[in-house]
């Protein structure tokens, strides 16, 4: 399968860090987010990974251009922001023929079984999302279910959240999702797309380490708590 990883946001929130130093690649424990991603892939047999990048891209395909470890990484750079569901309109041609594949928001830091998420998706649903419990649901792409994980609702950032459950920033599209996409410019997956499929996509409820490093409290947070990635469950 391929991957998106999607990180080409500014990273306003994690100022001054990215004044100099796109989001991807800050550090956790003296690793690049982008190493912790294309690390995760390798384990999992993902084989071509597209980064789009927009600040400070020049480091990222600095990095790229030195990455040698089993998997094909493009860089997309956007001078222009395309919206999180608009790179994936733009770069459809990338995926060629292949029926699904990964979406990954590059500032979640994470030990997420991914096989054990491939394994839950079904091929009737034109999405499966990664989802977790969080205390402040108001700030979050907020997922309601059934009882056989159907989601039958989605809200991004809601004024009255009706549940917990929180959408992780990995996912599983298909041709389903593209096909989704409004024809704007920066459309965004979760207020753009994500609620069009209502009814359409399943909820893999995630139970291993995972956050959101987008803000400051949490970037300095994963540096105490982040376990590393030697013991996740690839097999």
């Amino acid at each position: 399968m391929k991957a998106f990883l999607l990180a080409a946001g500014h990273g306003t929130r994690l100022r001054p860090y990215t004044d100099s130093v796109p989001k991807c690649l800050l550090p956790i424990q003296g690793v690049p987010m982008l190493e912790i991603w294309l690390s995760l892939c390798r384990e999992y047999g993902i084989s071509d990974v597209l980064v789009n990048t927009h600040a400070h891209s020049d480091a990222v395909v600095d990095f790229v251009g030195k990455w040698r470890d089993g998997i094909r990484v493009t860089v997309i750079e956007e001078p222009q922001l395309f919206g999180s569901a608009g790179t994936l309109r733009e770069n459809r041609a990338w995926l060629g023929s292949d029926d699904k594949f990964w979406v990954f928001y590059a500032d979640v830091l994470t030990r997420t079984n991914l096989n054990a998420m491939l394994e839950f998706h079904s091929s009737q649903s034109a999405a499966t999302l990664g989802v977790y419990s969080v205390p402040d649901p108001g700030r979050c792409g907020i997922v309601c279910t059934d009882q056989d994980q159907v989601i039958t609702d989605f809200v991004e950032k809601p004024d009255v959240p009706k549940s917990h459950l929180a959408f992780a920033g990995i996912m599983i599209g298909t041709a389903e999702l593209l096909h989704a996409i409004p024809e704007k410019s920066g459309s965004d997956i979760a207020f753009d797309v994500l609620p069009r499929l209502v009814g359409r996509m399943r909820a893999f409820q995630i139970s291993e380490f995972l956050m959101d490093i987008g803000t400051l409290e949490n970037y300095q947070a994963a540096q105490r708590t982040w376990p590393g990635l030697a013991e996740s469950h690839s097999e």
